[in-house]
């Protein structure tokens, strides 16, 4: 077992893309001595790299593993100062790509994932269908029913914000923080950037989007036991919700006015307008009938309604369009054309 303390703002030293030696697995840690030998203990052996993160822990989670885990595999890495599980999993990535790992794996160790899923999640990336697989907890009707009502209501109203904000209509329960993805699209990925709080399995998909990475969902089970979740909800709400406000400005620029335009472009824009000015026209004229007693005439409610109603379908149709313009193309599959 190896150990050693970690700068995860460090750039790997591998970057060209050659044959990589398999499958790492990323295991960020904060107070998971309860749980995390069993977690190592489940991982299968397909896997060539284990490489546990202790993301500066309080009750030293690394040392307890350095101690008490055998595995030739795992590697104990130890972060300065607390970055968080984004950080925490950034630094791992960074780790694997300098161990040329070709798939790299994020697990939590709170025990809420099952290990000998790990197969399953990196099969779309070895058949090549995939660039990023995630874990989706709400194709088993089983687990949704153990999930608690708060987290269900949760990423319900996430999985929306997330739709909105990576273009990834086609994916659910953006949270999961149970992933696999393609060395290429790792190396591609500005890891800097990406946020290093809870918002990181979100802001990966963001990313994952402006590169046209391909994303797939596999179903699986989750497992709540006694363990307390360290989000604290009123602060990371409004977080989420600035954030992916941000994100979905700043994909829409981007994939639709800065990249490129096209008719769903002019949707946006007619739409946009055609609404803002149905709502202020209507507005004005709402209040001035309320001030003067005198009712509206009905050409004023139509020149009123009717740019609202046509840009109200303006807007749906630009959303149709948005949710057709999934990417279909795995990164790994155009860096293969482009070699030969």
């Amino acid at each position: 077992m190896t150990t050693a303390s970690l700068n995860p703002f460090q750039a790997p030293s591998h970057v060209d893309g050659a044959a990589g030696t398999g499958i790492a697995v990323v295991v960020p840690c904060y107070r998971e001595r309860s749980h995390i030998l069993d977690v190592l203990a489940e991982i299968g052996p397909e896997t060539q790299h284990i490489f546990v993160i202790d993301d500066a822990c309080p009750d030293k989670t690394g040392e307890y593993v350095r101690e008490n885990c055998k595995d030739e595999r795992v590697q104990v890495f130890t972060n300065n100062r607390n970055l968080g599980v984004g950080g925490a999993t950034i630094a791992g990535y960074r780790k694997a790509l300098e161990a040329d790992a070709n798939y790299i794996v994020k697990l939590d160790g709170d025990g809420q994932m099952a290990p000998s899923l790990i197969p399953v999640l990196l099969a779309p990336l070895i058949k090549g269908e995939a660039d990023y697989v995630k874990g989706n907890r709400f194709h088993a009707l089983g687990s949704v029913s153990g999930m608690p009502k708060s987290r269900l209501l949760g990423n319900f109203l996430l999985s929306f914000a997330s739709k909105l904000s990576s273009g990834y209509w086609n994916i659910f329960d953006p949270t999961n923080g149970f992933t696999a993805i393609h060395a290429d699209a790792a190396r591609a990925l500005p890891l800097s950037k990406i946020s290093h709080g809870y918002f990181f399995e979100s802001d990966m998909l963001f990313y994952l989007g402006l590169l046209r990475a391909v994303v797939r969902d596999i179903p699986m089970e989750a497992y709540y036991g006694s363990e307390t979740s360290g989000i604290r909800i009123p602060m990371v709400v409004p977080e989420f919700i600035f954030k992916h406000y941000v994100n979905t400005c700043r994909r829409i620029f981007i994939t639709y006015f800065l990249r490129e335009t096209n008719v769903a472009t002019l949707q946006l824009i007619l739409g946009k307008l055609l609404l803002l000015f149905g709502i202020v026209f209507g507005t004005i004229n709402w209040i001035n009938s309320q001030t003067t007693g005198i009712n509206a005439s009905a050409g004023t409610v139509v020149l009123a309604a009717l740019p609202v109603i046509v840009g109200s379908q303006l807007v749906i149709a630009f959303l149709g369009y948005d949710t057709r313009n999934i990417p279909k193309e795995p990164l790994q599959t155009a860096s293969l054309g482009s070699t030969k």
